[in-house]
């Protein structure tokens, strides 16, 4: 019977010690330090009581973790009061606690002793992490279609950095744009040719890098994170899926969410208004589920649709890349045809299908037969397009170590190839009767592509594309 009871009482003892906790920080942060340090200390007793009745381990461990930096925090409010104290001739001391001249506007909100508080540094190390880098290397080229999407993009964040004397006055680049269409259409990979492209700082967030369970440290990571692109601008922060952060309010939603919202709301408000320099891109496939006031933040709403058959040529023509290829000019033109309603994702995925094709031709063969051919370098295989086509894998470059060394091109060599039965110079042998060196693989023909198109389906329905029509209709900027 005594093992319940423990559950409850720690259940109650950590509740309790985080409605504290939180009140503590509310405190903190207005800088009524007395007070903040009061409840700091009630809230690590009831961490403490938490932490002896606590069975589980790893909830242990958090307690643990947690009692130290709230203590900590303590124990540099403490100093910190007494410094006060001693020097109460030299400083205003407000009778609530707080300090005019440690904390306060006129030094910056930093502490003296080291700059930046411990919690500020560890909400600031989690989100390191977001901060790219190294830029993907994706350049507007490399994405194929979506001319709408990419002319707004150079016009909201290459030009404003390129030639900043054209925006002054009341011409000012846009502050937040949202990127929205049906899923795999390349948002996300639009976002890496900006982050290539705009040599910035870029920001790539997502709701894990934001959602603590740890009460009022969600929306102090939002304004950690907003407070890290001011000071690093010019800079971007990409959201993506940003309905996941700021859906629509509800009756059913929680308090942490709520806040969250909130603080998001307050942070864009004050980019868009008064800070130059940093741009929020935000991505999503359900706009109509974001809430309304996070929408009117994004100015500018950019429709991302499925592509067009130029687009789907070129997806093609760039996934296929250097992968040894029979299809013409005319074949790639007539499987654009074929794909209409597929996305960019769709496509590669589509691509990568075909590409095995000739592997499964190697593991099925009976019988090879001999061919004369160009000799090819040992590492070609590594060379082999995976291209991106707006799917997010790019073209697998060798390290220049692993390349091979130049081959005289007039160089040629014997190799075995797969073959049906009935050819004149077929042998009967398998895949593992052959070298490695000695294999000349089938190359890519329209068969194989015919044959993942039936095996590869879209999967963006008309219903989808009709609910995006609708709010680009009521909502949507083009």
């Amino acid at each position: 019977m005594a093992e319940p009871g423990s559950r409850r009482a720690n259940g109650n003892f950590l509740d309790k010690g985080i409605e504290i906790v939180q009140k503590a920080i509310d405190e903190d942060v207005k800088q009524n330090y007395v007070e903040a340090y009061k409840q700091y200390q009630n809230a690590l007793e009831y961490f403490m009581m938490a932490l002896k009745y606590e069975k589980n381990d790893k909830l242990k461990e958090l307690i643990r973790n947690k009692l130290v930096e709230y203590l900590d925090r303590a124990e540099k409010l403490k100093e910190h009061l007494a410094k006060s104290q001693e020097t109460k001739g030299r400083r205003a001391v407000g009778a609530n606690g707080s300090e005019t001249g440690v904390g306060g506007a006129g030094s910056g909100g930093k502490e003296e002793d080291d700059g930046v508080d411990p919690e500020t540094k560890k909400l600031r190390a989690g989100l390191s992490s977001a901060i790219l880098a190294e830029t993907p290397n994706v350049k507007w080229d490399d994405v194929a279609g979506l001319q709408t999407a990419k002319e707004a993009l150079k016009e909201a964040v290459i030009l404003p950095i390129k030639f900043p004397q054209l925006f002054t006055g009341k011409r000012t680049p846009w502050r937040g744009i949202l990127m929205y269409g049906p899923p795999g259409t390349g948002k996300s990979f639009l976002a890496k040719a900006v982050a290539t492209e705009a040599k910035s700082t870029f920001f790539s967030v997502s709701s894990s890098d934001l959602v603590s369970k740890w009460m009022g440290e969600s929306e102090r990571l939002v304004k950690q994170l907003f407070a890290m692109a001011r000071e690093a601008k010019p800079s971007i922060i990409f959201i993506d899926e940003v309905d996941s952060l700021c859906g629509t309010r509800g009756e059913g939603e929680s308090e942490a969410s709520r806040r969250i919202k909130t603080e998001f709301l307050v942070q864009m408000n004050g980019v868009g208004n008064d800070e130059a320099g940093v741009l929020v891109l935000g991505a999503t496939n359900i706009p109509w589920a974001l809430d309304l006031a996070i929408k009117r933040r994004f100015e500018k709403r950019i429709y991302i649709p499925l592509p067009d058959m130029e687009a789907r040529k070129r997806m093609f023509e760039l996934n296929v890349g250097s992968t040894p290829c029979a299809l013409t000019n005319k074949d790639y033109r007539a499987l654009a045809e074929k794909t209409e309603g597929y996305t960019g994702s769709d496509i590669s995925v589509l691509v990568r299908d075909a590409l095995m094709q000739p592997v499964r031709k190697v593991l099925s063969a009976t019988h090879f037969k001999k061919v004369v051919a160009p000799v090819k370098p040992v590492s070609s295989a590594l060379a082999n397009g995976n291209g991106n086509g707006n799917g997010d894998a790019a073209p697998t470059v060798p390290p220049a170590a692993e390349q091979a060394a130049p081959v005289d091109p007039n160089a040629t060599k014997e190799y075995l190839t797969p073959c049906s039965p009935g050819d004149p110079q077929a042998q009967e042998l398998t895949w593992t009767d052959v070298n490695s060196e000695d294999l000349l693989e089938p190359p890519l023909v329209m068969n194989d592509f015919l044959r993942a198109i039936q095996q590869v389906r879209p999967t963006v329905t008309a219903a989808d594309i009709e609910r995006h029509v609708e709010f680009t209709n009521e909502a949507g900027i083009e």
